[in-house]
C-alpha cells in the first residue's frame, strides 16, 4: 500500500494518520488534507491492527478511524490504543450512525464522532478541534450519551464536585492543560494534578478525554 510517512515535516503541523478498510475513503480524506496547510498525513492503515501498529511507529496526533473494519475494529484499536497510552487524539469518521456504535467508541476513548458525509471544511475543522483538546459529537451523539448517562449511577455524581473541581473540569472540557489550568486559576500544576485525580476518582472516569466527554454531557463547560 502507498504511504508517505513525511517525517521530515514541520512539527507545527497536525500528523494525521487515517484508518479506513476502503482504498477510496483513504485516497479521498488524502487529497483534501494535502491542501491543507497546517495538516500533514503521515501514513494510512487498512484495518484495526494495522493501525495500531503504524500509530506506535508514526505517533500521529490525530487518528482519523473508522468502525467498522475486518479483523480488529475502531473500536477494537480505541481500547488497545488506550491500553498503550498512545497520546493520539481519535475521531472516528464513520457511516454507520447508530447508538449502539457511537456510544461504545466514545466510551473506548474516542474524542469524536463524525459522519462520512461531513462537509470537507468541517472534517479539517474537527481535525484541529479535537488537536487542541476538545470534545467533538454530532448532535444525536451527544443526545445518546446524555440519554444514557440519565440512567447510569454516574447521573447524580456531580453534586459530589467541590466548586474547584467543577472549575478545573470545565478547563479540561475547553482542552486546557494542566499548566494553562493551573494559570488561569492560579494555582500550582501539582494542585491541579490532585484536582484532576480527585475528579476522575469521584466521577468513577479512566483519563481526561473521558472527564471531557462527562462535562460536555452535563453541562460543565467553561
Amino acid at each position: 500500500m502507498a504511504d508517505s510517512t513525511a517525517r521530515g515535516g514541520s512539527r507545527s503541523r497536525i500528523r494525521v494518520l487515517l484508518v479506513d478498510d476502503h482504498q477510496v475513503v483513504r485516497r479521498g480524506l488524502r487529497t483534501f488534507l494535502e491542501v491543507q496547510e497546517d495538516i500533514e498525513v503521515v501514513g494510512e492503515a487498512s484495518d484495526g491492527d494495522e493501525g495500531i501498529t503504524r500509530a506506535e511507529e508514526l505517533r500521529p496526533d490525530v487518528i482519523l478511524m473508522d468502525v467498522k473494519m475486518p479483523g480488529t475494529d475502531g473500536i477494537g484499536a480505541l481500547r488497545r490504543l488506550r491500553e498503550l497510552a498512545n497520546p493520539a487524539r481519535v475521531l472516528i469518521v464513520t457511516s454507520f450512525t447508530e447508538q449502539r456504535t457511537a456510544v461504545p467508541a466514545l466510551r473506548a476513548g474516542a474524542a469524536g464522532y463524525v459522519y462520512k458525509d461531513i462537509d470537507p471544511d468541517a472534517l479539517a475543522g474537527a481535525i484541529r478541534s479535537v488537536h487542541a483538546g476538545h470534545v467533538l459529537l454530532q448532535p444525536e451523539v451527544a443526545q445518546a450519551l446524555i440519554a444514557q448517562d440519565d440512567r447510569s449511577p454516574q447521573a447524580g455524581r456531580s453534586g459530589s464536585l467541590t466548586d474547584r473541581e467543577r472549575e478545573v473540569l470545565g478547563l479540561i472540557a475547553d482542552g486546557r492543560s494542566n499548566r494553562e489550568i493551573a494559570r488561569a486559576l492560579v494555582l500550582s500544576e501539582k494542585t491541579v494534578k490532585t484536582h484532576v485525580s480527585n475528579i476522575l476518582m469521584k466521577l468513577d472516569l479512566s483519563d481526561r478525554t473521558q472527564a471531557a466527554l462527562w462535562a460536555v454531557r452535563h453541562g460543565i463547560t467553561e
